[in-house]
């Protein structure tokens, strides 16, 4: 099968995060660019998501796409289904880029734009094909950050919005349709609005840009993660909601509490104010260990997110859901069953740079959890009343796996009559065996937290995989215990 292929014009730190998102969900990604440090400074950009965004996901990403890097727009956007423009904001480098690109690329494939102000009926000025034309403009970094401002103008084509919709939501994105064009969409407008705001409590001398990056990070940045301006506000209302927080808050709209309608204007003097501040709360850092730095707390966020499977948490488990597909038995048994694939993600290890030894066990357990449900005890299964309970586990540690490091747990069924159901996982980086999992399961009725007998059809599937694997030789480590000699 032929991967879809997307074109990047433009390798900035956008463009390389557009590039980075489509190839780690499989595209193949063409880019152009004249600057001569575009493959360098795009590596950089990937070896950053290379490190972070799999760890995201708790199912195996798909294979990653091909990278190449093309001479002239021609030939990058040839036979592409997705085309994404992120040059500089000036609109009549735009609107060149999109006469240029329109001779060769397909009619039907999405054009793109990155922009952060332009409306898309400006950028369609002087466009072969306006119809084609769309906003999508994305937040940094973009391989971590799901957010896309979809603008399309009266002009844009219905079936380009939806292919659009369509092919965002299939790489992991949140396409928000902004119905009216407006300037700097949506979100720019608030980062706009905080922005003008935090220039004047620092022209004022009120705070420097370090006391209001905590006001931010310390307090609603906290809550804005999660659940946005209006629910947060909805909550402030206590059991009234949404009603009491405006009669009691409302009020304050008319006190002079903002500047907003009044700019300070960007003097030397303003910028070297800023510029100094800022060097003084991040200059000890690198852009890159900065950059590393906003991942790891990004992942770890949006990890607890997922757990929760709340706001962009619950986007991150449907597309974990969508990348894995329909979960089977495999047809051939005749060998130990994958029942776990994926990276380790930031938040897995330990002060010795490895992953924790609470997450071998967690690993192993998402092993046993997918073998349930590969056998047929599901949440269908489990809601009648039955299911089966970890009576015992042990875990032998062979070697070290790092963050980023895709691991493989392949299963073995030892034995599977009557009520107990007896797993060997093998946890596996490539040919690198890592660790095993021995656990030993009992069913039980939910209903007198005892044991009991499985269902007839699950205890059938499960003595179908248990005859399969008998014929496998009995794993090293099973059935032995810590090696103390008394």
């Amino acid at each position: 099968m032929t991967a879809p292929s997307a074109a990047i014009i433009g390798g900035g730190v956008i463009g390389g995060g557009w590039a980075a998102r489509f190839l780690l969900m499989g595209w193949d990604v063409r880019v152009f660019d004249p600057d001569p440090e575009a493959e360098r400074k795009i590596a950089e950009v990937l070896a950053n998501a290379r490190r972070s965004l799999p760890g995201l996901s708790d199912v195996a990403l798909p294979a990653e796409g091909k990278l190449s890097f093309h001479d002239s727009m021609s030939s990058a956007v040839a036979g592409v289904s997705w085309v994404q423009e992120s040059v500089p904001e000036r609109l009549d480098l735009k609107r060149k880029v999109y006469q240029t690109l329109q001779e060769h690329c397909p009619h039907d494939a999405v054009i793109g734009s990155s922009t952060s102000g332009f409306k898309p009926s400006e950028l369609q000025g002087c466009a072969n094909r306006p119809e084609q034309i769309v906003v999508t403009h994305p937040f940094n970094p973009v391989y971590l950050l799901p957010l896309i401002e979809l603008v399309p103008s009266a002009q844009t084509a219905p079936s380009i919005v939806q292919k659009a919709k369509d092919i965002l939501t299939s790489i992991g994105m949140h396409p928000l349709h902004v119905r009216a064009e407006i300037d700097a969409h949506i979100a720019d407008r608030f980062l706009e609005a905080v922005w003008r705001e935090a220039l004047w409590l620092i022209k004022d001398g009120i705070a420097t840009t370090e006391e209001i990056d905590d006001a931010i990070r310390y307090g609603f940045g906290l809550r804005w993660a999660q659940m946005g301006l209006f629910e947060t506000y909805r909550i402030a209302g206590g059991e009234a909601g949404m009603r009491h927080f405006i009669e009691q808050f409302g009020p304050c709209l008319e006190w002079p509490w903002t500047k907003l309608m009044d700019v300070p204007e960007l003097t030397e003097e303003l910028i070297d104010m800023v510029a100094g501040q800022s060097d003084a709360q991040s200059g000890k850092y690198t852009i890159r260990e900065l950059e590393r730095a906003r991942d790891d707390n990004l992942v770890t966020i949006l990890r607890g997110l997922k757990a929760q499977n709340w706001g962009a948490g619950a986007l991150l488990n449907a597309q974990d859901k969508r990348v894995e597909g329909v979960v089977k038995l495999p047809d051939d048994l005749s060998q130990p069953i994958v029942t776990v694939a994926r990276a380790v993600p930031l938040d897995w290890t330990d002060y010795n740079g490895h992953m924790n030894e609470a997450r071998y066990l967690q690993a192993f357990g998402d092993a046993t959890d997918r073998m349930m449900l590969l056998i047929g005890c599901d949440a269908d299964y489990i809601a009648t009343g039955g299911s089966y309970f970890t009576a015992e586990t042990h875990i032998r540690h062979i070697d070290e796996a790092r963050a980023g490091a895709v691991i493989r747990i392949e299963t073995q069924i030892l034995a599977g009559a009557g009520k107990k159901m007896h797993l060997f996982h093998r946890m596996f980086e490539g040919d690198r065996e890592l660790a095993t999992g021995e656990h030993m399961m009992i069913h039980v009725s939910l209903a007198t937290r005892r044991a009991s007998d499985p269902a007839p059809a699950l205890a059938a599937i499960l003595a179908r995989v248990e005859q399969a694997h008998a014929a496998l030789p009995t794993p090293d480590g099973a059935g032995k215990a810590v090696g103390v000699r008394s």
